[in-house]
């Protein structure tokens, strides 16, 4: 998938749809966006392959705690185990979420939202395209997302799993 085709199926079918195809294109089982709210992180939607309910770990987290943390500091963290980043040293899920490449979520005017990130439990690795097409849906997705507190928000396929 290219950033235009991106582009046409979020405005043609939405985010659910766009955020699925994004993570059709790379072996990672999640693909998440995380809005900052001071000093937290709010899941605000999380694609999961294998059509879990969302880990109440990854709801909200602590921005000094997190991975994200060095996607707003750096402009993106490209990791394929954190257990070989010395950045990630103090941060609780170092080992648990092995693989995270992550870019900023950004407005129409380069204003910060949070996070976009592909991210697993294994170690997995990201191609060069696959990166290039995160970072265009990082600037494509803000008309798209809650723009409140999150909290609110929930993927559909997880709003059926819970009731389910």
């Amino acid at each position: 998938m290219t950033p235009p085709q991106f582009h046409a199926l979020l405005l043609a079918e939405g985010l659910s749809p766009a955020m699925e195809a994004l993570n059709r294109g790379v072996p990672h089982r999640y693909t998440g966006i995380f809005q900052v709210i001071e000093s937290q992180l709010i899941n605000v939607f999380l694609y999961d392959k294998q059509h879990q309910i969302r880990p109440e770990a990854l709801a909200v987290v602590a921005l000094d705690n997190s991975f994200c943390q060095f996607v707003l500091r750096d402009g993106s963290l490209l990791v394929d185990n954190s257990m070989h980043d010395e950045r990630l040293l103090a941060s609780s899920f170092r080992g648990v979420v092995v693989a995270y490449h992550g870019v900023p979520v950004t407005d129409h005017r380069g204003g910060l939202y949070g996070t976009l990130c592909h991210f697993d439990l294994v170690e997995q690795g990201l191609a060069s395209a696959q990166f290039e097409l995160l970072q265009a849906a990082g600037g494509l997705l803000y008309p798209y997302l809650p723009h409140g507190d999150g909290r609110a928000y929930a993927a559909p396929q997880f709003a059926r799993a819970a009731a389910g």
